[in-house]
């Protein structure tokens, strides 16, 4: 019974309002950022690396280039903090998780786009 349960509040928690996406597509995730007191929107755009987990702990790994740094946000899918996910590119990857970028730079680490 308390497995049903929590099962029942687990799908209520779960978010429907965003696309789907996969490991190899450019997305850009509008983020609500509080400091101080204040709420403000956050854009980050980046390559999905990976998605684990599944239903309300999905998480993802969204990687991007910032001045020459990569950097990584690990994020649950059903966040409230998300404000937005807008699906960019669609890249053709044949592997669920595309670790091997952290290992590229410059054109290397460019995905091929799905047509």
């Amino acid at each position: 019974m308390n497995n049903q349960l929590v099962e029942q509040i687990a799908k209520t928690q779960i978010r429907s309002d965003l696309p789907s996406f996969k490991a190899g597509d450019t997305i850009k995730l509008s983020l609500k950022i509080t400091e101080n007191g204040k709420a403000r929107i956050q854009v980050f755009q980046g390559v999905v690396i990976a998605r684990r987990g599944s239903g309300v702990s999905e998480t993802f790994i969204v990687r991007k280039q910032s001045a020459g740094v990569g950097v990584e946000r690990t994020l649950p899918v059903n966040s409230p903090s998300i404000a937005s996910v807008e699906v960019l590119k669609h890249g053709r990857v044949r592997h669920h998780k595309v670790y091997f970028l952290r290992n590229r730079k410059g054109k290397s680490a460019r995905l091929k786009e799905v047509l």
